[in-house]
């Protein structure tokens, strides 16, 4: 069985929309780089990933952001052939990105239910809010690895959504903090 990892950067209100963007519709985008001090260390946990992924997932917004940049990026060559994996009613085929490894459209979490039971290491998904919502509160989610900033957005998409559904349990595996403010948080969901 294949663990689902969702990653990304959350504001400390929890905001995780695009954090390098300025489009994301609030005046406050871009955070990421922004007002901080660069600390290499708070970045670590993004290099131990590239060594833990064997797939990436995405919804279909943060696929088109993503393949318009990652596929000659060099920071992330590392992930050009690994098989991707989009969640999308509406994508089509002939709107894949050509020479970015595999790339498989999934229709429903019932279709990521069904390749979390196939092998293969870990499918990290990286941005993708309401993507990362609807695998929560379906439970598909295994891990979230965050780097949480010491700000308040006020405004923006929030990986977790308000609907009244049954809680889940988290164990934190690991954490640290950074002379920056930044949080490295890495929790496993409870089964």
């Amino acid at each position: 069985m294949r663990n689902l990892v969702w990653t990304g950067f959350m504001s400390l209100d929890g905001v995780v929309d695009s954090p390098g963007g300025t489009v994301e519709g609030h005046r406050s985008g871009g955070w990421v780089f922004q007002d901080l001090d660069f600390v290499p260390e708070a970045w670590s946990l993004k290099g131990e990933e590239l060594a833990d992924t064997t797939a990436l997932m995405f919804g279909r917004r943060s696929y088109d952001a993503f393949a318009a940049t990652w596929p000659g990026s060099e920071d992330h060559v590392s992930y050009k052939e690994l098989p991707k994996y989009v969640v999308s009613g509406t994508l089509k085929e002939d709107a894949l990105v050509d020479g970015w490894g595999p790339t498989t459209i999934l229709r429903s979490t019932d279709d990521v239910a069904a390749l979390k039971q196939t092998e293969g290491g870990a499918v990290f998904i990286h941005g993708s809010a309401e993507l990362a919502r609807r695998l929560s509160d379906a439970g598909l989610i295994d891990q979230y690895n965050l780097l949480v900033f010491p700000v308040l957005l006020g405004a923006g998409k929030s990986l977790f959504g308000r609907a009244d559904r049954d809680k889940h349990m988290l164990t934190l595996r690991e954490s640290e903090t950074y002379s920056n403010g930044i949080l490295k948080l890495v929790y496993d969901v409870k089964r």
